[in-house]
């Protein structure tokens, strides 16, 4: 895709999903991190990090859309980042993990400075989609023809479910052929290579925090 079109979508994107970066933008990056060690991040830790009390972390954790909590308060999703099984595998030198999405799998190793592998099922074939991916570029993609396909959000549906509304609608395919039967049920489908992509996740990035610090 033309940069240009990929500008315009990760604006549109970025558009879509600012509602969730902005609560407490400081906590996203500190509870990815805290996060990524492959553990349930508990409410003291949380309190530590962003120096609040541990109640006020609680209320903080509780009311942001981009966390998910365990019965016990702990944060146990946050992001894209997930310690519970999805159809997205996400392994981080010897931490097993999960992503929200497919985008996730791509941006998370540019947000935590780490490479990664994802193991992906395809959403129509069940056909497994191997990635390798590092903070910089897509380092390998088996089988070669595998894409995601994405449709932007609404924001008035994000800010209540993130995962329903955006997550749940961003998957890999094992080819553009099965992406297309996927997004012939659906309506404002993108399908992009995975080298796309990984440039979508990054101006989305940019899009949402690095332009604005």
């Amino acid at each position: 895709m033309e940069e240009d079109a990929l500008k315009e979508l990760a604006r549109a994107l970025a558009d879509g999903l600012r509602a969730v970066s902005a609560h407490r933008p400081e906590l996203a990056g500190q509870l990815l991190w805290l996060l990524a060690e492959g553990r349930p991040v508990s409410p003291d830790r949380v309190a530590e990090a962003i120096g609040v009390s541990r109640e006020e972390a609680i209320d903080i954790l509780r009311e942001s859309p981009g966390v998910e909590l365990d019965d016990e308060n702990n944060v146990a999703g946050c992001f894209g980042l997930a310690l519970t099984p999805t159809p997205h595998h996400f392994q981080m030198g010897d931490r097993e993990l999960f992503t929200w999405c497919a985008l996730d799998a791509l941006f998370l190793p540019i947000v935590l400075n780490r490479p990664a592998r994802v193991e992906s099922s395809c959403a129509v074939t069940g056909k497994k989609v191997l990635i390798e991916v590092s903070p910089d570029a897509i380092q390998g993609v088996e089988p070669a023809g595998a894409v995601m396909a994405i449709i932007v959000p609404e924001a008035s549906e994000v800010c209540c479910d993130l995962r329903g509304a955006f997550c749940d609608k961003v998957h890999f395919f094992s080819s553009s052929g099965a992406a297309r039967e996927w997004a012939a049920k659906r309506k404002g489908v993108t399908i992009l290579s995975v080298d796309d992509a990984y440039r979508l996740a990054r101006l989305l990035l940019e899009s949402l925090f690095w332009q604005s610090t």
